[in-house]
């Protein structure tokens, strides 16, 4: 039988090889790739989430997790596809028009991927139009990330972008970093604020009610 309690502990300890052999074990025994998925990746992304919003892991510790994570994920996904299993989501990321910094993003992104969404990475400096062509392409939720005042304008922008092109009530919204609140995110008219990547994953999941 696999062991995916394994799979998973290898994640949290952030051994991208050893998550890599238990994760072709695992399909190589005929696990269902679901199980493998939810019992093993998610599971030990989980861990690694809470672990991470209770200040026992660091930045660093996430993004070797989700390396790990994401060596299985390789493996995984072409089977994933195969036997018809859908991500929970799909989540259009990106920081916004004018703000470059991407380190923030990505673990978000990471995260989310972790506990099952599908990504679609839209990078850095992201305009208002390439959020509306991501929901116009079938993303769920647009999550929007900003590390300057400066930039945060640019989330107020796309949700009226948004508005305009007839799409808002297409995809939830939701947005973070470190100068953005709760307050401006009601300010603005979007659905959901995360102070932090491991939140950002509870944010999107109540907002698609999962």
């Amino acid at each position: 039988m696999a062991d995916l309690q394994a799979l998973a502990q290898a994640i949290i300890n952030g051994k991208a090889p050893e998550a890599r052999s238990l994760t072709e074990s695992a399909l190589a025994e005929g696990a269902n790739p679901g199980d493998i998925l939810n019992k093993g990746l998610v599971a030990g992304m989980n861990v690694v989430g809470e672990k991470f919003k209770n200040n026992e892991f660091y930045v660093p510790e996430v993004l070797i997790a989700a390396r790990a994570m994401k060596a299985s994920m390789g493996l995984l996904r072409p089977q994933l596809v195969k036997s018809g299993i859908k991500a929970r989501g799909t989540v259009a990321i990106g920081t916004v028009r004018g703000d470059l910094h991407d380190i923030g993003k990505n673990l978000v992104a990471m995260m989310l991927e972790g506990a099952g969404f599908e990504i679609m990475d839209l990078g850095v400096d992201v305009k208002p139009e390439q959020f509306v062509e991501a929901v116009k392409a079938g993303a769920d939720v647009i999550a929007m990330s900003a590390l300057l005042t400066t930039t945060m304008p640019a989330m107020k922008d796309t949700v009226e972008a948004l508005k305009a092109e007839g799409v808002r009530a297409k995809a939830c919204v939701m947005i973070g970093g470190a100068p953005v609140t709760q307050n401006y995110c009601s300010e603005i008219g979007a659905d959901g604020y995360a102070p932090d990547a491991a939140s950002a994953v509870d944010t999107a999941k109540e907002l698609l009610k999962l």
